[in-house]
């Protein structure tokens, strides 16, 4: 409304028309407010109405502040182009290769501003830490996912999941069967997936090291150790591994989940990927709503289309496990011939639960700094 008021000044046009029409648009204004206030409030769609209402406010809005969401991580570049084409909502990219807890960081810093993210992707251990920033918000999807995979009071809920593997340049290094072999000579230049203490894949990559190392998910203090090992081996580099990275060279081994593993070495044809002998190491990512979400119509209509068939089918054609595929399977809205391409599980493998990863996300933010540097 005020740019038509200030239009109508500039060019002196006060007719019975023209205030017709701001009036019209002052009602319009009002109305959108109204819905995103409401949609603001909502715990679930059905506090705020229609899937079609949500869309409607959403588009209102017409933006969508995601971060840290990588467009070749999980297939999110086709997720985030069909959700700005079909409800014709523009997707702002923050951070693309951002962590857990610059995601948080980004909220804190820029609370009140059209910039602040709507939307989160975080590991869980951050989720826990971080519920004030975090709406309550059940989708439609909420009851498929295993109640271990959930916050209770309806703060987060698994997203997009794998196991952790080491991807590596199979032209420059031979491959690794176990844990151990990494400490050798011929597996310089080898990173993680962000640092431990800010991320949710590198701090699952010291769960998968702790169970190699004959630990359990209720200390990952072998993790910690084995990864100062590595450090002092000369093995260990601080880089944030990307396709450029591996193709590069300069990160000739990653671990990360088996699906990002597999993005990282799409440009590289002798990438390969694999999974360690031992007790394998699960873990999902977690979709989260911004308590002061700038948009926070388009926010949960974000995250009720994540939860589709066609987003969850868009997971696992990247690699990624999906949280509710018995339901997909069930309603036969899976696709198979994707299902069927999933990564190799582990013959033996375990999911940390939420109250383990909080304790390990607490005990590798006090000993990582020490061990590793």
């Amino acid at each position: 409304m005020s740019r038509s008021i200030r239009l109508v000044s500039a060019i002196a046009l006060l007719t019975v028309a023209g205030l017709g029409l701001a009036g019209c648009s002052a009602s319009a204004s009002s109305s959108d407010n109204a819905a995103s206030a409401k949609a603001s409030k909502a715990e679930s769609l059905k506090d705020f109405g229609t899937l079609d209402e949500l869309a409607a406010a959403a588009k209102a809005e017409g933006k969508l502040n995601v971060i840290a969401l990588p467009r070749d991580w999980a297939n999110y570049g086709n997720i985030i182009d069909a959700f700005s084409k079909k409800y014709g909502i523009k997707v702002n990219e923050l951070q693309p290769n951002g962590s857990s807890a610059d995601e948080i960081a980004a909220a804190k810093n820029n609370k009140g501003l059209d910039t602040a993210p709507d939307v989160f992707n975080i590991g869980d251990t951050i989720a826990n830490s971080s519920e004030k920033y975090l709406a309550v918000y059940r989708n439609q999807a909420w009851d498929e996912v295993d109640p271990s995979l959930k916050d209770a009071d309806g703060h987060f809920i698994a997203g997009e999941g794998g196991f952790l593997s080491i991807g590596y340049d199979s032209a420059k290094v031979p491959e690794p069967k176990t844990f151990n072999d990494l400490l050798g000579s011929d597996y310089k230049g080898l990173a993680i997936s962000g640092d431990p203490t800010k991320n949710a894949p590198g701090l699952a990559a010291v769960g998968l090291a702790t169970l190699q190392e004959g630990g359990t998910l209720d200390n990952f203090q072998p993790g910690i150790d084995f990864f100062g090992k590595l450090n002092k081996a000369g093995n260990l580099i601080s880089v944030q591994p990307s396709s450029a990275t591996v193709v590069s060279g300069e990160t000739k081994l990653i671990i990360s989940y088996d699906y990002s593993n597999v993005a990282y070495g799409r440009d590289l044809p002798t990438w390969k990927v694999t999974i360690p002998e031992g007790t394998g190491y699960g873990s999902f990512l977690y979709q989260a709503i911004n308590k002061d979400a700038p948009h926070p119509a388009a926010a949960r209509l974000w995250q009720e289309f994540l939860y589709q068939a066609d987003q969850q089918n868009q997971w696992i054609k990247s690699g990624a496990r999906s949280p509710i595929e018995a339901a997909l399977v069930k309603a036969g809205t899976v696709d198979k011939a994707a299902l069927a391409g999933l990564p190799a599980a582990p013959a033996k493998y375990v999911i940390p639960t939420i109250e383990q990863s909080k304790k390990a996300g607490e005990l590798v933010a006090t000993n990582w700094a020490p061990a590793v540097g």
